[in-house]
């Protein structure tokens, strides 16, 4: 199996390949279009501003080759910024696009809330998803950001957390996924998402 992990310059892919060679599988850190349509399953991981994210994504020539490995039936996983670069558009970077594989918005945190939201939380499921396979009902995972995804359709929606107000945790068009917590600092139950995904 050919696992790549998006590097464009921005966010903590060391130790998401950390993470990964924990569950006993290789990553190979990816930059190219050529080596992302050579790859069997895609973690895009994500640290920093939406507008810089699509940048230094489209710089790179990196969006139609994402957009076709999206579209192949293979698995992606975009982790935090990773899963809101697949949304629609971003309130952080007005008149910036996203890949839109997720019809729907990212929107800022209200003011009255402390922000950004940082810290661990629990997740509620709201359907059955592999990716969730064998993960303890309203488990804890870790979370920093100050956006979320709001999806214009909420069948996408397999995982939600509140902070003063539900928000999406994680989303999927099998087998695209989208989670907005960090696996790869959230300890076992991260570990078994991310296991989850190396195995489907």
């Amino acid at each position: 199996m050919n696992l790549g992990i998006i590097d464009y310059g921005a966010g903590n892919l060391r130790s998401v390949a950390k993470a990964v060679e924990y569950c006993g599988a290789t990553a190979q850190i990816i930059a190219t279009p050529r080596e992302i349509l050579h790859m069997d399953k895609i973690i895009l991981p994500g640290v920093g501003a939406f507008g810089h994210a699509m940048s230094a994504l489209a710089q790179l020539d990196l969006l139609d080759a994402l957009k076709t490995f999206m579209q192949s039936g293979k698995p992606f996983l975009g982790i935090c910024l990773g899963m809101q670069v697949l949304f629609g558009d971003s309130e952080e970077s007005p008149g910036v696009p996203g890949i839109n594989i997720f019809p729907g918005h990212v929107r800022r945190f209200p003011n009255h809330l402390k922000v950004p939201h940082l810290g661990w939380n629990q997740i509620i499921p709201e359907k059955s998803s592999p990716l969730f396979r064998g993960v303890p009902e309203e488990a804890f995972f870790y979370f920093a950001h100050s956006y979320y995804a709001h999806p214009v359709q909420s069948e996408c929606i397999i995982a939600t957390t509140d902070y003063q107000g539900s928000y999406t945790a994680a989303t999927a068009r099998e087998p695209v996924f989208g989670i907005q917590f960090h696996p790869e600092k959230s300890q076992s139950n991260g570990l078994l998402v991310l296991n989850n995904f190396i195995t489907l």
